[in-house]
């Protein structure tokens, strides 16, 4: 371990400790450095690190401080790391595979907990996505909102980031484009609608089967796709 990573671990260990809790201001980096026993260098090389991880937030000219924590602001930088990975096809069909194993047990546990309103927002971004069918940059938007909608249904704040992240909205754009060129785009909406049809009965076995179909079909694809390109 580097220096500057046992000092971002001592600061973590502050915080996990629950001496720095959420919302609380670092010390100024003398005196941080010096409860730390470390260089002020190192004490201001750890601080950047962790605000680029969005563990601490620097505010200008008022200091720096500990961030809520959420798992949906930890967690955010998933979404770009993943889009950054596009022209990898080798991380690409990795990400696709961690998807395949999350989304359908995600959308199982979904049925098992969502609520009428949960299940109206599910339905409006379906019937958005069969009004938008010709229309890519929609197609997408609805298609997040819909995936989305459903994970949130589980309440797991968490899952919902994890699985926003491995998406990807610029992967998602790529898929959708290519379905509309080769009018695969139907099939794909049917597996959507299939997906709500088993929420709607609240039935987590055919909800993770839908959704397991659903995505392995998406996998397919793109394994084609990335083949014949």
């Amino acid at each position: 371990m580097s220096l500057t990573d046992r000092a971002i671990e001592q600061i973590r260990e502050l915080i996990r400790s629950g001496t720095l809790p959420p919302g609380s201001k670092l010390p100024p980096e003398p005196d941080l450095a010096a409860q730390l026993g470390l260089s002020r260098n190192l004490a201001r090389e750890a601080v950047k690190a962790l605000a680029v991880a969005r563990v601490l937030e620097v505010r200008r000219g008022d200091g720096t401080y500990v961030t809520s924590l959420q798992p949906s602001l930890l967690l955010q930088g998933l979404g770009g790391a993943v889009d950054l990975l596009q022209s990898d096809t080798g991380a690409l069909l990795d990400l696709m595979e961690v998807r395949r194993l999350l989304e359908p047990v995600a959308t199982a546990l979904a049925a098992t907990r969502i609520s009428d309103e949960d299940l109206a927002e599910v339905k409006r971004h379906l019937d958005a996505m069969r009004e938008a069918r010709d229309d890519v940059e929609r197609l997408n938007a609805h298609d997040a909102a819909f995936h989305r909608a459903v994970v949130a249904a589980t309440g797991n704040e968490s899952l919902v980031t994890l699985l926003e992240g491995v998406s990807g909205h610029t992967l998602r754009a790529r898929i959708w484009r290519g379905l509309v060129d080769t009018r695969a785009a139907g099939r794909t909406l049917a597996e959507h609608e299939a997906i709500y049809t088993a929420l709607a009965r609240r039935d987590a076995s055919l909800s993770q089967a839908a959704a397991l179909l659903h995505v392995s079909s998406t996998e397919q694809w793109l394994r084609e796709h990335l083949d014949s390109a």
